[in-house]
């Protein structure tokens, strides 16, 4: 495996997430040796839809992509549905982008993706439901356990994790993908 020590990974989430979408990247990028920031439009803490609470390290609006190394976008439909409709997260995801560093998301967390307007182009995947939403924003939507674009590491469900976690790594550890833009 990757090491990934002294890299910042910033995982942007508020109420609502697939617990094990946050728990089992956050302790698989840890392992790594890399460190985890809970970044959120929420304060406090969050909590996941199935009970796992967790606290928030930074408010989305005080945070910059240049002080991390990477983006991790958990899923949960009342988190991404929530997170799409505040700009601040929205534009702190886009940056990442511009920045041209990676960014994994998984399951309902693209539709972050999608708003910040940053998808067109690519090859993803995500939760089923989602394939129209992404095919119209200009995704070339696939139905695998996971999809690596320049960068941009997208998994289906909480089923992929393993495979997820494992080119999450390898993409931070990687760094900068030039291909990896707005």
């Amino acid at each position: 495996m990757a090491k990934l020590t002294g890299k910042k990974i910033a995982f942007l989430l508020t109420d609502g997430f697939e617990d094990s979408e946050l728990t089992s990247p956050w302790n698989a990028v840890s392992d790594a040796g890399a460190a985890p920031t809970l970044v959120s439009p929420a304060s406090g803490a969050v909590t996941g839809k199935n009970g796992h609470t967790q606290d928030v390290d930074s408010a989305v609006t005080t945070v910059n992509a240049s002080e991390f190394d990477a983006l991790v976008l958990p899923g949960g439909v009342v988190n991404a549905d929530h997170l799409r409709m505040d700009e601040a997260s929205a534009a702190f995801a886009r940056d990442f982008f511009a920045q041209h560093k990676p960014v994994g998301v998984i399951c309902h967390g693209a539709w972050l993706l999608i708003e910040a307007g940053v998808v067109d182009g690519r090859k993803m995947t995500s939760y089923p439901s989602l394939r129209t939403d992404l095919k119209n924003a200009g995704v070339d939507w696939v139905d695998e356990e996971v999809v690596v674009d320049s960068g941009l590491v997208s998994s289906r469900t909480p089923d992929d994790l393993p495979a997820f976690n494992a080119k999450v790594i390898e993409e931070v550890a990687e760094g900068a993908h030039q291909a990896q833009t707005v």
